[in-house]
């Protein structure tokens, strides 16, 4: 069994579960794809493997170009790779064969960054756990089909999520900090 974190805000809550469970930690660097305008919100994701999944919907109704996509997918690819090299100092990527994984977040939102990432896992994993604190209904029946379990302590409903909403006190980690945690796990 393996616990991958997903940075930044996954690896607070993933810190947390790796001590009680007694399991190895690591990461699935994934990011979301921001609609050029808006940095809060995002049209799709993309994982460290480079699977690249579009809420397709979303990307019509914005009128995304194919131009904006490939710009926003190879800016993001560039922010993985950077996270990569931070947070895993060359160590190599976990086998994941055959292993139940536990992948961690802080919470959902749309639900389609956590898609890029089980999608992903499932290639090689042989049984996938989601385990987040706080997620709309809407991204856990999104992510049904593709996990094994999930576990969500806090289900909304309503037209409108954040995941800042779920917490009395919440902010962006920054780089910096995720390693501060990381350093501070292994010690």
């Amino acid at each position: 069994m393996i616990i991958l974190a997903i940075p930044a805000g996954g690896v607070p809550v993933a810190v947390e579960i790796s001590k009680n469970l007694k399991v190895q930690l690591d990461f699935a660097v994934t990011r979301k794809l921001h609609i050029p305008w808006n940095r809060e919100a995002g049209f799709g994701a993309v994982s460290w493997d480079k699977t690249v999944i579009l809420n397709r919907s979303l990307v019509d109704s914005l009128g995304l170009s194919n131009g904006d996509i490939r710009y926003c997918v190879r800016e993001e690819k560039k922010l993985i790779y950077s996270r990569l090299q931070k947070f895993r100092e060359n160590v190599p990527f976990p086998d994941l064969e055959g292993k139940t994984v536990i992948v961690v977040d802080d919470g959902l939102a749309s639900g389609f960054s956590m898609l890029v990432t089980v999608k992903t896992l499932r290639k090689k994993a042989r049984f996938v756990v989601l385990a987040v604190p706080t997620a709309p209904v809407s991204a856990i029946n999104l992510l049904k089909p593709y996990v094994n379990q999930i576990v969500c302590l806090n289900i909304r409903s309503g037209s409108y999520f954040a995941v800042a909403q779920a917490y009395k006190e919440w902010y962006d980690l920054n780089d910096e900090e995720v390693i501060h945690l990381i350093k501070n796990f292994k010690d």
